[in-house]
């Protein structure tokens, strides 16, 4: 949907339906600012993707989301509150080559039953969300451009533009898992996996399936065909004897664009650009220096209101 109040002149358009734009958009609807957003993915959520795979949804994109920002905490535990998210694991497996198994312990990870997509989709439940397959220049209007900055660079000048990291993730269905470590495991000094998460416990139905992401460099090397990455990864997987037996199923998807490289020194940017205004927020907008879930919430929150205090609303 579209919201019905104020001026045309102080429209808005959010490019992109990931954390960041859903956050802004909250932030405009309930200031009574009109907006509307546009995507290009077929579903809303951006890089928190969770795809149906052999009857079940399967986290592809973040593997968890962390709770450190005092705002996000209130967001969280209305989510909690209605059943999407759930405190998962403080302690987390670390896998290396040759080297015995061992645990980390961080902060609490939160997951969700639905996948994580999920918590995007209540965030932007009631608005009606726009193809933007086409979009090639910047729309109308004032525009908040909630995405990776190599894929807001083609809309609009980004200064100081982060390089992101490619990564594919490979999720792999099993008839059974004895794994070496519960719920995750970080993989260090691996050429082609370093993260592993079991996707079951993560989504606590107990499904056998695990989620690997691998290394940028592995995925540089497939990543105009990321069916080629699952070989390597299998391998991986029985070389640091995660798995002895062959999955019954896997399934590949390409992250160009998977994390920044390295992050700006603010939450989010918004300048003037020919007599309107022009904000870009993101994980990668992030002064805290750690891109997550929460930064790209805090991201579009901050630019969201700052939009609205210069057009005076």
């Amino acid at each position: 949907m579209t919201s019905d109040s104020g001026s045309l002149s102080d429209s808005v358009t959010i490019v992109g339906a990931g954390m960041a734009g859903a956050a802004c958009a909250q932030v405009l609807r309930h200031a009574g600012v009109p907006f509307r957003i546009v995507d290009r993915g077929r579903a809303p959520g951006g890089r928190m993707s969770s795809p149906e795979l052999h009857g079940r949804r399967v986290d592809l994109g973040a593997g968890y989301f962390t709770v450190r920002d005092q705002e996000f905490t209130t967001v969280v535990a209305d989510w909690e509150s209605k059943g999407l998210a759930r405190q998962w694991a403080n302690t987390f497996g670390i896998l290396k080559p040759e080297t015995v198994p061992c645990t980390t312990t961080g902060p609490v990870r939160w997951a969700t039953p639905a996948g994580l997509r999920s918590l995007v989709r209540n965030m932007v439940e009631g608005f009606e969300i726009q193809d933007s397959t086409e979009l090639t220049d910047l729309p109308d209007g004032h525009v908040v451009v909630a995405m990776p900055d190599p894929q807001a660079a083609r809309l609009t000048s980004v200064p100081d533009a982060v390089d992101y990291d490619a990564v594919i993730a490979v999720a792999c269905g099993f008839d059974g898992l004895d794994i070496p470590f519960r719920d995750a495991a970080f993989v260090n000094d691996h050429p082609d996996i370093d993260f592993v998460a079991d996707d079951g416990a993560r989504r606590a139905d107990g499904a056998p399936v695990l989620v690997v992401h691998t290394t940028s460099e592995r995925a540089q090397q497939h990543i105009d065909e990321p069916d080629g990455a699952i070989g390597p990864v299998l391998d991986a997987l029985r070389e640091l004897s995660v798995v002895t037996t062959q999955p019954t199923w896997t399934h590949a998807h390409r992250w160009t664009f998977a994390k920044p490289a390295a992050q700006h020194d603010s939450n989010f940017a918004l300048e003037q650009q020919d007599g309107r205004l022009v904000g870009l927020a993101g994980d990668q907008w992030c002064d805290s220096g750690v891109p997550r879930v929460e930064s790209a919430w805090r991201s579009g929150t901050d630019v969201g209101r700052e939009l609205i205090l210069r057009l005076g609303n």
